[in-house]
């Protein structure tokens, strides 16, 4: 009894293995249980990467579709702007032409109003007379206004009631605001009988002066004549003034005491000609043309001058230029010789026999030989009465 119950104590080999086989089966049931579930979810959650992995490959895709669709629109329409540049382009010169054609006509229009305002602005006269002066000359202006030529109030009177403006025509110097300019300056402020031109004074600018001066009294008066002296001359305005009233039917008329004197080929001489081959041979005479000392054109021909100014020759003495800026035109030539009387005698007598002279002067002065001390008593023997300016018909 006692061997069977040690006996029966003990576990045999054989039921160890049965049982380690049981065990080992048993935890294989159990561990495939718990990881299907896992390997379930694992799968699943494969699922949804692939699945998450389509739809963002499908978004990226759409995306791509987008972009690629936006690059080509961006393409378009930077095609069609080309194709609106280059349009555009061929349509350019013409519509420059169009612009440039409008910003003419308008650049004309405005000057054509610039030039009709200032012609409509500009003062009404008979005539404008511009006494060539210097700034040495003061002594001589002086003279003037002491005699044949009205100052202060008589001045505008004759001015406004007679159409008649007398004026100094002078330039200023080449130094601007010099010593002499502010001395006319002062002169100006004490008479009021200057007439400024943009022009620099010069002995050898007097050509250049004249056109000028026509230039600038048409653009300021519009008058019936114009007229140009020199300081050293005599005039008597009232029969200047009648004489010229019946020229104011005729158009172009250009009057003094015409000559035709020798063309000066030599230098280093008075009045020297240096286009002297203009005029043919050596020898020759110039054109007819009024003397320089005093001259008057009428107001057609003064804006022939004005309009012309830039392209109008200068020859070497004053009067030779005037006579060949008219000699192609047709122009009235008059020759009047009571614009170029002598000086007394000559004057007087002619004042004595009822015949008043224009002007009077020395020709071999070429105006009034020592006319400061002089001019008084020319004007006393030969002016005319104080009333005939006044009453002057024209």
């Amino acid at each position: 009894m006692k061997n069977n119950r040690t006996g029966g104590g003990k576990v045999s080999p054989k039921w160890i293995i049965i049982f380690s086989i049981f065990s080992f089966v048993l935890g294989m049931l159990f561990t495939n249980r718990v990881w299907d579930p896992i390997e379930s979810d694992g799968r699943i959650m494969r699922r949804k990467e692939q699945e998450t992995k389509f739809v963002t490959d499908d978004c990226i895709t759409n995306k791509d579709n987008d972009l690629l669709g936006e690059v080509h629109k961006t393409q378009q329409a930077i095609q069609s702007l080309g194709n609106s540049i280059s349009e555009l382009k061929l349509e350019l010169p013409s519509n420059q032409n169009s612009s440039k054609e409008v910003k003419d006509d308008n650049l004309i229009s405005n000057k054509t109003k610039t030039v009709e305002d200032k012609i409509e602005r500009r003062k009404k006269a008979f005539m404008v007379i511009g006494i060539n002066t210097a700034f040495s000359s003061r002594r001589r202006r002086d003279s003037i206004r002491e005699t044949w030529m009205p100052r202060g109030e008589k001045l505008l009177q004759l001015e406004k009631e007679k159409g008649i403006v007398v004026r100094f025509m002078i330039g200023h110097s080449a130094t601007s605001k010099s010593i002499l300019d502010r001395a006319i300056d002062s002169e100006e402020a004490q008479h009021k009988d200057f007439f400024r031109l943009e022009h620099v004074e010069g002995y050898h600018e007097l050509t250049a002066k004249t056109r000028i001066f026509f230039s600038t009294a048409f653009t300021k008066w519009d008058a019936k004549f114009y007229v140009k002296v020199d300081d050293d001359v005599h005039v008597n305005l009232g029969m200047l003034a009648t004489t010229l009233g019946r020229y104011q039917s005729k158009q172009r008329v250009y009057t003094g005491c015409m000559k035709s004197g020798p063309v000066l080929s030599q230098k280093n001489v008075k009045y020297h000609e240096p286009e002297y081959w203009k005029f043919g041979e050596e020898g020759n005479k110039y054109f007819r043309h009024a003397t320089g000392q005093i001259y008057a054109i009428s107001n057609d021909l003064a804006a022939y001058i004005s309009t012309n100014q830039p392209i109008l020759h200068k020859f070497a003495n004053e009067d030779v230029s005037l006579g060949a800026w008219f000699i192609g035109l047709d122009v009235e030539h008059i020759d009047d010789r009571n614009m170029c009387c002598g000086t007394p005698p000559d004057c007087e007598w002619k004042a004595e026999a009822g015949n008043v002279c224009i002007a009077s002067f020395d020709w071999s002065c070429s105006g009034i030989c020592r006319s400061v001390e002089r001019l008084k008593d020319v004007h006393k023997r030969c002016g005319e009465d104080p009333a005939a300016l006044w009453n002057a018909q024209y």
